[in-house]
């Protein structure tokens, strides 16, 4: 185990314990810690900085850091399964199927898709049948390059449905559709907190016990058929967790962009391994970091501009994602 791993594990989790800490007191409302603490030890429904910090503060602290792992470990899996570091659920198009059924749900304005069971279910359809079909085409297409626009292409397909629907959508359902898709962590509700956990919890589980198939596959798929993997099971299980991972992020916090994209590479030149034992730990840690600290600053800017989270994300992880193709093409 190397020094700068064995410091990571001490380090990063005092330092995302102190974002979450800085993440539940920021907002419109000073609340001091005193406030913070009493809220947990005797709370009282009528004083109002207790509702807010529980209500609010909280939840949204918790969704910040289960949807930034989630989405980075997710990205983890497709850079690995297509071996490229420009892989990611919200380039391949994983975001937009979750996205797109979510959309037929809202729009359509079937009440059981606008509850929590529907909002995460129809997002996990989508997003398992949509890495499934770009699945399908990397067994045809080889460059990686051919597979990134059939990606875009998907996206830019379900969009244009999308649109359509919006057309014929209600006013009511249109907004909260557009509401959704800019993207943000304030909506979710302490009920549903339970859902998102829950979702990350068996993600990461199943997640590790594939962790020697996927370990293997960085190999090459020769040789990680050489020593007994099965590609196929190992294929439908990384995009299933995928899946599971994007998909629960996207039904309720909006598609939220370059997070998957930007903290496996990061993880990778960091850490400089491809031990996915490491890498999982890297990335949930990073990506619960980095969505902390991305909506912090949404919460900084609230009372000048509301900015979406989407926005923040893709002017961090735009430019790293440039300096890494420019990388590439040295």
């Amino acid at each position: 185990m190397s020094s700068a791993y064995k410091r990571s594990l001490i380090l990063l989790p005092i330092t995302l314990g102190l974002l979450a800490f800085t993440h539940v007191l920021s907002g419109k409302f000073d609340i001091t810690f005193s406030e913070l603490v009493s809220s947990f030890t005797r709370f009282d429904p009528n004083d109002l900085n207790h509702v807010i910090i529980q209500e609010f503060r909280v939840p949204r602290t918790l969704t910040a850091i289960l949807a930034g792992a989630s989405l980075s470990l997710a990205g983890m899996l497709m850079q690995t399964l297509f071996q490229n570091p420009l892989a990611g659920p919200y380039i391949l198009g994983i975001n937009s199927g979750a996205a797109f059924t979510v959309a037929l749900g809202t729009l359509t304005g079937i009440s059981f898709f606008q509850s929590d069971a529907g909002l995460l279910g129809s997002a996990l359809i989508g997003a398992f049948i949509f890495g499934l079909i770009i699945l399908t085409f990397s067994f045809f297409l080889r460059n990686i390059v051919s597979l990134l626009l059939i990606g875009i292409m998907i996206g830019s397909f379900t969009s244009a449905i999308t649109s359509i629907l919006l057309s014929i959508s209600t006013p009511e359902n249109m907004k909260i559709f557009t509401l959704w898709g800019l993207g943000s962590l304030q909506k979710v509700e302490s009920g549903q907190i339970v859902f998102i956990f829950i979702s990350f919890v068996i993600g990461v589980l199943l997640l590790l016990t594939q962790l020697k198939g996927i370990n293997a596959l960085v190999l090459g798929e020769n040789a990680a058929s050489s020593l007994g993997i099965n590609l196929r099971s190992l294929r439908i299980a990384m995009i299933s967790i995928t899946a599971l991972l994007a998909g629960m992020v996207t039904a309720f916090c909006g598609p939220i962009s370059f997070v998957g994209l930007a903290i496996p590479n990061l993880s990778r030149i960091i850490f400089k391994t491809a031990n996915h034992r490491k890498l999982t730990y890297a990335n949930t840690i990073l990506g619960a970091h980095f969505l902390l600290i991305a909506d912090l600053i949404t919460i900084w800017f609230e009372p000048i501009i509301l900015i979406p989270i989407n926005a923040i994300t893709a002017l961090i992880g735009a430019p790293f994602i440039m300096l890494i193709i420019i990388k590439k093409l040295k």
